[in-house]
């Protein structure tokens, strides 16, 4: 008699996606609470918010240099 085959595919957890969820949401939370705590920080964020009306070019070079960084600076195998 032969024996039944055993299913050896692995299964995804869902454990990951929701500590990458409860991470996320508990940075947000302390940052909340930092610039609550910290108004003056707070008070700097708006300004530099404002002023990305007039930088913007320079946060586009920012992501730009990252992105090239990250995907071209690899070593591909």
């Amino acid at each position: 008699m032969k024996r039944p085959v055993k299913n050896v595919t692995p299964q995804r957890d869902q454990a990951p996606r929701f500590m990458r969820t409860l991470t996320l949401g508990a940075a947000v939370l302390v940052i909340a609470g930092l610039l609550l705590l910290f108004p003056r920080a707070l008070a700097f964020v708006e300004l530099a918010a404002r002023e990305l009306r007039y930088l913007w070019w320079l946060v586009l070079l920012v992501a730009l240099s990252a992105y090239f960084f990250f995907f071209f600076g690899r070593k591909k195998d």
